[in-house]
């Protein structure tokens, strides 16, 4: 009986000094016996606020208005091209596995089905991008270091 009085004064011991403290729970673990106290902490506590989003200054909108139409029907062309490979994933591309390394591939190389093209970083790992098929790197449509989209096409390969 006197080790259940031992563990019952434990935990209005911990139970105590939970609640002098900010922490939200308190574990103690020895040999074969392991006791966890804890308490609900407040949903307001853990509320996160995002700054208020600044005011934009009103710019005049440019009038080449029609160029920019211009890219979003190549990228919709890339879309459609037999060759284009699409991004597996949202993410940021890098065309080389380091900054001061050549690309994985160039325009006019060729590559074998399974080989490294290029590296999608998402929720800070790198991802390698195998070419889904061998074949010609005809076109890369995105830059190094730039975000792209899931489904975006990154290459075409022919």
């Amino acid at each position: 009986m006197s080790k259940l009085n031992d563990y019952k004064e434990l935990i209005r011991e911990l139970a105590e000094l939970l609640d002098k403290s900010t922490l939200s729970e308190i574990e103690v673990e020895e040999d074969d016996f392991r006791i966890r106290v804890a308490r609900e902490v407040p949903q307001a506590a853990m509320t996160y606020s995002m700054p208020a989003p600044m005011a934009a200054a009103p710019v005049a909108a440019p009038a080449a208005a029609p160029v920019a139409a211009a890219p979003v029907a190549a990228a919709a062309a890339a879309e459609d091209h037999p060759g284009a490979v699409p991004s597996p994933m949202v993410g940021t591309v890098y065309l080389s596995p380091s900054p001061e390394a050549a690309p994985f591939v160039k325009v006019g190389q060729q590559v074998k089905e399974g080989e490294t093209i290029l590296i999608i970083e998402a929720m800070k790992v790198m991802n390698q991008i195998a070419a889904p098929k061998s074949g010609t790197v005809k076109e890369i449509l995105i830059g190094d270091a730039q975000p792209v989209e899931f489904g975006q096409p990154l290459m075409i390969i022919e």
